[in-house]
């Protein structure tokens, strides 16, 4: 997820919380160009009891790196009414002002598949037209109430892993949260923009959780503190969602649609002004319509199957080679998987890739089929894995369905793809449009380029107060 200071009013400094790691950048605001960046892997996975809980411990990466996961949740205790900062403290070190989290749970990632499709249909039907899944904010929060009530008790606030951290920046007393990040949370009317409250308290909900919904690119408040040079006062944005703010760093005409591809997977493309979407949710869709900027939507196909299958592939044979008693850095065994794929341009070998499932089909699982012994190669499976991958993106949102929207081009953005080109000629293969891989793609720059745009208008307007 993804959320922005403005340094002033000629540069932002643009934050991506993500899964994996923590990216920050420095935007030129007249140019739109980025100045500098920094990113840190953010090594805060928990181990959990279950294969279906995922897990981070909410902390200091941000500080080591001076938008983020949409779904996932986490908890603030109650704090004393006498309490300025939002569950943290501020510290002074070697002449460096930090916050230290305190009192709050750990982050429940979008990954968390505790939430079975049981459990989801036992829950109230939402005034939305997007589906709740597992890893949603609203369905742990439920998941808790009905397996451990007891760890809800004392806590006051709920929210995203970047909404923490814009309370913590802005010193506010209640989290703040915007429609794109809520709509991901379940139980969200994106047309009024309000929680479904009625329905939540009908089912027991603790609606105090929720946070106060806001406007996307509108400012949630003020630093309260200077923070790494950053002065007190500097205007905080309110989060936004990872995924639209890498749209919005890339996309630039009607005909654009944007593949991202880190951890999980988008396609997406923008629906017209005047659309609106469905009362009610296809759960069986595999395209939703998720909430951009002004009232407008994305059509998007969101998989759960993106960079993490291509993690999970280094990882299995990391452990296999670990077995016969040697050691392989990961990164090795990835520079030669990519090298023995390019070798090997195409394969009889299929790979269905849904290793994670997806939230229209949460049952489905991978499988490897037309095995032959001519076909068993690194070049071979690595080809097929990633094929599959790309394949999988493809009957999501099939390529006649982007040429009947307007569709002309796509612009490849995220980690995995930017750093994987057998992804890349599989996406040109699979897809019948020109590709561009853009420069400075990712939800760090997007979010920037948003509070820019945002704070330049509101500094036009009223330009003493800043």
């Amino acid at each position: 997820m993804a959320t922005s200071l403005s340094c002033s009013a000629d540069f932002v400094l643009g934050m991506d919380l993500g899964t994996t790691s923590v990216k920050v950048v420095l935007l030129e605001a007249q140019s739109n160009s980025v100045t500098d960046s920094r990113s840190f892997p953010t090594n805060s996975d928990i181990s959990c009891t279950t294969d279906t809980r995922v897990g981070q411990r909410a902390g200091s990466c941000t500080n080591n790196c001076s938008s983020g996961q949409m779904h996932g949740r986490f908890t603030q205790r109650q704090a004393e009414k006498s309490q300025v900062h939002w569950s943290c403290e501020w510290l002074s070190k070697d002449e460096i002002i930090r916050f230290i989290p305190k009192d709050i749970s750990q982050l429940i990632t979008w990954q968390d598949g505790r939430c079975s499709a049981d459990f989801l249909s036992s829950l109230p039907k939402p005034d939305s037209h997007l589906s709740v899944a597992t890893g949603f904010g609203c369905a742990t929060i439920f998941w808790y109430m009905k397996h451990r009530p007891e760890f809800l008790s004392g806590f006051s606030d709920a929210g995203t892993i970047q909404d923490y951290v814009v309370s913590m920046l802005g010193g506010l007393d209640r989290c703040v949260m915007t429609g794109q990040n809520a709509a991901s949370w379940g139980y969200f009317n994106s047309t009024t923009n309000q929680w479904n409250t009625q329905i939540l308290k009908d089912a027991g909900f603790p609606v105090h959780l929720l946070p106060v919904v806001v406007e996307s690119g509108a400012v949630a408040g003020y630093t309260s503190s200077e923070w790494y040079g950053i002065p007190a006062h500097t205007p905080v944005g309110a989060a936004l969602g990872d995924f639209q703010c890498s749209v919005y760093s890339c996309m630039t005409d009607k005909g654009d649609a944007v593949l991202n591809m880190s951890t999980s997977a988008q396609l997406t493309f923008g629906m017209p002004a005047e659309f609106s979407p469905p009362s009610s949710p296809d759960a069986l869709s595999p395209v939703a319509y998720f909430p951009y900027l002004h009232g407008s939507y994305l059509a998007v196909a969101a998989s759960l199957n993106g960079g993490n299958v291509m993690a999970t592939f280094v990882r299995m044979l990391d452990s296999w080679i670990k077995e016969f008693g040697l050691e392989v850095n990961e990164s090795r065994i990835y520079s030669q998987l990519i090298q023995s794929a390019l070798a090997q341009p195409n394969t009889d070998l299929t790979v269905t890739s849904t290793l994670l499932g997806e939230r229209h089909d949460p049952t489905t699982s991978a499988s490897v089929s037309q095995i032959s012994p001519s076909n068993l190669s690194l070049g071979h499976v690595t080809r097929a894995v990633c094929r599959g991958i790309i394949e999988n993106m493809a009957t999501m949102m099939p390529p006649h369905s982007l040429q009947a929207a307007g569709v002309r081009c796509i612009i490849g953005s995220g980690s995995a793809l930017s750093c994987n080109p057998v992804l890349q000629q599989e996406v040109e293969r699979v897809f019948p449009f020109p590709v561009v891989y853009g420069k400075d793609v990712d939800s760090a720059v997007g979010v920037a380029m948003v509070f820019k745009d945002q704070l330049m208008m509101f500094v036009s307007e009223t330009p003493d107060l800043l």
